[in-house]
Order: structure tokens, then sequence, then C-alpha cells
């Protein structure tokens, strides 16, 4: 069967990655029928380097999130597969010729994406080179038939969307996992590392942490959601690494009295993670071990404090209700629903947006 793709790149400020992102794109060893970069909201010089490709561009203003330039994406494009791509991803060449090759094997597949390549795209530091080497470790030992779609290099049959409806632009975070719960239950999920893309990634340790921390804030929903479905998401930590790390936190206001329990927990750290410091020695050489180990214990101590805050704000509202509302309150609530029902479709109306091709 044959098929013919777009390939949709939602873009904010994304001047520096674009044009190596488009450079992959253009040089695909499949054909691709057509190519719409979405720009949403860029105020750097985003829309004049895709002018620079013969893709059709989209703007749109103001800056409504990657959800909504998705859904743009979708709206315009006429191919039979959407190839959805980051902006600050580059593409391996024959990504899109082995993900239609997969979704062609298997009818009931409905979406095939792809790992994060172990080099970043541009090298900014140790920072990076940590987050990148993780992200490939993770996605590789998942690849196989999955229950969670990440979307930022990912093939999907159109007809999914006509089904399912695009993605809700209530999300600028974790939207792929809202997505996925809606995905999973009726067509296959593929992960594999024949897509891969070098992706730029932070490569400052504290807005590493920030993202991190605020990403986490949805972690415990999620998983409840998908445990309510019967389904399991794929996760970037082990279980053994995020419970050793916790332990170490916990046992450190203890460290003047019990030395040994903080350092156990470390200890318990390092071999909960034994087989990804491995594989970071052999791409790295062992004197990268130190620094990767203690940005990923920071990370998960992010991701940890993250969590916390999003399971504590999940369970304030349900005792709310299991209690009631306070005198007084209910016509307060009533109005505070209405109001950001109707911001959510008085922004949708109000938003900007053009076409245009760039030849």
């Amino acid at each position: 069967m044959t098929f013919s793709v777009s390939v949709v790149i939602p873009a904010h400020n994304s001047a520096r990655t674009l044009g190596a992102c488009l450079d992959s794109v253009y040089a695909q060893t499949a054909p691709v029928h057509e190519v719409i970069v979405v720009d949403d909201g860029s105020t750097d010089r985003t829309a004049e380097v895709a002018r620079g490709y013969p893709c059709t561009l989209i703007r749109r203003t103001p800056n409504r999130g990657v959800s909504a330039a998705r859904n743009a994406g979708i709206a315009a494009a006429t191919g039979d597969i959407l190839f959805f791509l980051d902006s600050d991803e580059a593409l391996t060449p024959d990504s899109v010729a082995n993900a239609l090759e997969i979704l062609a094997a298997d009818p009931a597949c409905g979406c095939v994406h792809g790992v994060i390549a172990p080099e970043p795209l541009f090298d900014d530091g140790p920072v990076e080179r940590y987050r990148v080497l993780h992200a490939h470790w993770w996605r590789v030992r998942g690849a196989g038939v999955v229950e969670t779609a990440f979307f930022a290099q990912a093939a999907v049959r159109r007809e999914v969307f006509e089904r399912l409806g695009g993605f809700d632009e209530r999300l600028r975070d974790s939207e792929d996992l809202e997505f996925s719960d809606r995905l999973a239950p009726h067509y296959r999920i593929v992960l594999t590392d024949r897509v891969a893309a070098r992706h730029d990634e932070e490569h400052r340790l504290w807005p590493l942490l920030a993202e991190t921390f605020r990403r986490a804030l949805v972690l415990v929903p999620a998983l409840a959601s998908a445990r309510r479905g019967g389904r399991r998401n794929l996760t970037a930590n082990s279980p053994a690494s995020v419970a050793t790390a916790a332990f170490t936190l916990a046992t450190l206001p203890l460290a003047p009295w019990y030395p040994v329990l903080p350092v156990a927990g470390l200890l318990g750290f390092c071999a909960a993670n034994g087989r990804l410091l491995r594989f970071v020695a052999r791409r790295r050489g062992p004197a990268f071990l130190p620094f990767f180990t203690g940005v990923h214990f920071l990370v998960i101590t992010a991701l940890l404090g993250g969590a916390a805050v999003g399971a504590v704000r999940m369970l304030l509202p349900a005792r709310r209700a299991a209690t009631g509302p306070e005198p007084g309150t209910a016509t307060a609530t009533g109005t505070g629903s209405g109001s950001g029902t109707a911001t959510g479709s008085g922004t949708a109306t109000g938003t900007g947006t053009g076409t245009e091709a760039a030849r």
C-alpha cells in the first residue's frame, strides 16, 4: 500500500533548530507529500527560516501551545499519514520510510513513534548530553507494542483523528498522555528505534529541573487515569530508581546520627540504575559517570517534588467534593466553571491564523 505523508511541524521561537529539522525532512528516503510548519506565535526568525523551504507555513497568534499547533496542522494536511515532528529535532534519513513500513504491515496499528538519538542535535554541554542519553536509553528499552505514544516524532493514520478528534488544546504539557488514553483502546501503538531523531535538549541544569518539576505535576493524575483504563504508561525511570532516591532524601536529615542510611540509599540508587550507568559508560566513558549520576539524582528529586505537589492538588478537589462546598461558595464555583468554558471558546474564535506557501 502506498501512503501519502504530511509532515506537521509545530514551531515556537525555533529559528535556531528549524533549518536542521526541515533539512532532515527533505532528506528522507521516502517521498513526502507535503510539509506544514505551524508557527505558533513566534517572536524570532522562525517564519523567515520556514520561508526558505518549499513548505506550507501557517502563522498563528497568539501562542496557544503545541496541542493547538498540531491541530492546526491536522486541519491543513491532506496526506493519509500525518507525521508529527518537533521543530527542535532532526530525523534520521529512513525514519519516515520505516514508519510507513510498520503501518503498512499492521492495519490495526494507528501510531508509530520513535526514539531520541543518543547524540544531541547541537551539543551544548554535559547537561544536554545527560538528557539525550537518558531519553535514548529508556525509550529504546521500551520499544515494541506500547500503550503510550509520544508525538515528537510520530506517524499517525489520518483516520485516527477522524475517529478520536485532535489534541486537547487545554494542555501545554503531557498532551501525549491524554491523547494516548483515547488512542490505546482503539489502535495498536508501536514504539520503534527504526524511527529516530537527534534532539536539541535543555542544556542548563536549573531550567531542566524546573521543567521536570512542572511536567511531574500531572504525573500522578496521568498514572491514575491509565490505571483506571487498565493501561500502563511508558515511564522514564524504574520504580526502584525512584524509591531509592526517595529513601535517600528521606534519610538525609538523619545523616549526622545515622550516616549509613543515606549512603545506603545512594548505593541502592546506583544499583537500581546499573544498566543505565553501564550504557552511559560505554557511550561517554567512565569519567562522565559521576556527573551523569549526580544530575540524574537531582532530576528524580525534582520529579518526586512535582509528583507530590500534583498528588496534593488532585486530592484536594476530591476531598472538597466529598465534604461538599462551604456555605456561600456554590455560586462562585459555578461561575468559575462557566467562565473557563467561555474563555476557551473566546480564545479559539479570536486567534489569528494565516497560511502561506513558502516556495
